[in-house]
């Protein structure tokens, strides 16, 4: 048997999706910016598609923009931020994507930006009254950058929550969604959000198209030069097919996030109670009661000596899951994400990440397969 639990990681494609974007790259491979038919209708193919995204968060069409991934949209916020927007001091969470965190590196020592990072607790919360100091204490604008789901440990803010404390300090917010549009409601008209950013390939979509949504009064420098495309913002020809491909699995995902939802929480609590029913001293990391991402469960082992091979093992037993460490100068430590919760440092961690497209027969055959190598 050959069990998918690395849902966070990439998501597999819709036949649907697979099959419009194959009839795009066939019949429709022109190039939008063209004036004749093909290109017309190449034109017309991306901007049916920024109505549909549009939609799935409640924006105004000309809010959204269409980029290669969220990595892409996340560096043309952050940096083009700090040019046209005067951004002088961000502050961020040290249990970001390392897009985000190599960004900021890379601003503090070219750019002289002042950034602060906010405590997490070892559920990976972030600390909202730290926050607000923060906010305070600031002088000059602020941009904070703090993602809406972990993409290790499932924990999530509060959009409204914090949307609201940015701009009752006249801050900028730039929230990373990539582990939560198309899985939760998000409304920009109710959730005080400047930038956002989204990635095809994480609802079911194709690899190689993101987007991000820039608020109106928000707008900022294109990131790449050299053409007029997405209106002057990104220049270099229209991914026609895949971003056809991202709108139709984004319209996929709000249509039927209900009932995803409530089979992945299903899949996810009864994954949980076979673990904690054949395994003893396991921990389970970020937040379990409640604002937490049901398709991802961090799970970190005992140490042993089979537990730094357990997620080879578990390939070579046909299941796919993802490490929660990764490998630095081939001395194996903690994730960045782990570290910030202090988390026990001589625990092997995995993280199991569900699709509607699970099964319970999988689940239990990934715990026979478990119990064999733990």
């Amino acid at each position: 048997m050959r069990v998918y639990l690395d849902n966070a990681s990439t998501t597999p494609l819709l036949p649907e999706v697979i099959n419009k974007m194959n009839e795009i790259l066939n019949d429709d491979f022109g190039n939008p910016s063209s004036i004749h038919s093909y290109g017309r209708r190449a034109k017309s193919i991306v901007e049916n598609a920024r109505k549909i995204v549009s939609k799935a968060i409640n924006a105004s069409i000309g809010e959204i923009f269409f980029t290669s991934s969220a990595t892409e949209s996340n560096n043309m916020v952050l940096k083009n931020a700090v040019d046209s927007l005067q951004i002088k001091k961000i502050i961020s969470s040290p249990t970001e994507h390392h897009c985000v965190l190599h960004t900021l590196d890379y601003l503090v020592k070219n750019k002289n930006i002042e950034i602060s990072y906010v405590h997490v607790d070892n559920q990976g919360n972030i600390n909202l009254t730290e926050l607000s100091k923060l906010l305070d204490a600031s002088e000059g604008r602020t941009l904070v950058s703090i993602m809406h789901g972990n993409n290790e440990i499932g924990s999530m803010i509060d959009l409204i929550k914090v949307g609201e404390l940015c701009r009752s300090h006249e801050a900028y917010f730039h929230c990373d969604t990539v582990q939560t549009v198309g899985k939760y409601n998000i409304d920009v008209q109710k959730s005080p959000i400047s930038f956002l950013s989204g990635s095809a390939h994480k609802f079911h979509g194709p690899k190689g198209a993101g987007f991000v949504y820039i608020n109106n009064e928000n707008m900022i420098g294109p990131f790449i030069h050299g053409g007029s495309q997405e209106r002057n913002m990104r220049a270099g020809t229209e991914n026609v097919a895949g971003i056809a491909g991202l709108a139709l699995a984004l319209e996929n995902s709000c249509a039927n996030m209900q009932n995803h939802y409530d089979k992945i929480y299903k899949l996810r609590t009864s994954f949980k109670k076979l673990l904690v029913s054949e395994f003893d001293d396991i921990i389970f990391n970020g937040n379990q009661d409640n604002n937490f991402l049901a398709h991802i469960l961090s799970v970190s082992f005992p140490p042993g000596p089979k537990a730094d091979m357990l997620v080879l093992n578990l390939d070579i037993a046909g299941i796919c899951a993802s490490s929660g460490s990764a490998c630095t100068a081939g001395i194996e430590e903690d994730s960045h994400v782990l570290q910030a919760i202090n988390h026990p440092n001589n625990r092997k961690t995995i993280r199991f990440s569900f699709s509607p497209f699970n099964t319970e027969k999988e689940l239990i055959y990934t715990i026979e397969q478990l119990k064999g190598i733990t």
